[in-house]
């Protein structure tokens, strides 16, 4: 089983330092825009390139992938509206397990329906723990899994569902508060399951500013990924990425 891209997360969470993610949906993009979020994340040093969104309704996940995989040298991670959009051009694959919710098909349901394509896929699988977070406005996660989010304020529930799903095996923890979230998960949140979890943690939704990915880190995220913002405005990445890497690191 591949294993580099985990491997990278860990030693990155063990020495301190944090990462940062841009999250690119292919329905939303072409070559040309591609190129420029490409030059600009090689340029701003991001670490990781996450591919993906809630629905996928274009049919070039290969095409966008493959291309970035020619022209770049930043490991693509597939972050999937379902198990099933996959592609065999990424490193590796957020296998999405929606511990905040009670929906069975997207705790376990759809991934033994999706489990033998995923393994022959080739990809690096990272077993995730998704949680999405109330983030003050309706998301496309929260009407397609017909699940709650967790409550913006409720660190206790953020704290046992992370630390139920590092129990079950989970390899990251994911909390999201949904692309164009009103509200961004709060620091404090943050740092109560930081605390609780010794997986690497990844927060995403709703951080518009470099400051807000910069505090989450001091908080205790691992790694910050930002789509919508960027969408907005590419010039972000720079900025963003320049926030991240500049927290210090502990010794």
């Amino acid at each position: 089983m591949k294993t580099k891209i985990y491997k990278s997360l860990e030693e990155r969470k063990k020495s301190g330092h944090k990462s940062f993610a841009v999250l690119i949906d292919p329905d939303k993009v072409d070559h040309s825009l591609l190129d420029e979020l490409m030059d600009l994340s090689i340029s701003a040093k991001v670490d990781y390139l996450l591919v993906g969104g809630s629905l996928v309704i274009s049919n070039h996940l290969d095409d966008v992938v493959s291309h970035i995989k020619k022209n770049c040298s930043i490991p693509v991670i597939l972050f999937p509206g379902s198990p099933t959009q996959l592609s065999k051009y990424a490193d590796a694959l957020l296998y999405l397990s929606l511990i905040s919710g009670r929906n069975p098909e997207l705790l376990i349901g759809q991934h033994v329906v999706s489990a033998p394509s995923v393994r022959q896929s080739g990809l690096e699988i990272l077993p995730t723990g998704y949680m999405v977070i109330d983030g003050g406005a309706p998301t496309t996660v929260s009407y397609i899994s017909n699940a709650s989010p967790i409550p913006h304020d409720k660190n206790e529930i953020a704290m046992c569902t992370a630390m139920a799903g590092e129990m079950l095996g989970m390899k990251l923890i994911y909390m999201d508060a949904g692309s164009g979230a009103k509200r961004p998960i709060t620091e404090m949140m943050i740092e109560k399951v930081a605390e609780t979890i010794s997986v690497p943690m990844v927060i995403g939704g709703g951080i518009i500013e470099p400051e807000k990915a910069y505090r989450n880190c001091k908080a205790g995220a691992d790694v910050i990924v930002v789509g919508n913002a960027i969408e907005k405005d590419s010039s972000l990445i720079k900025e963003m990425s320049a926030a991240v890497h500049s927290v210090p690191v502990k010794v």
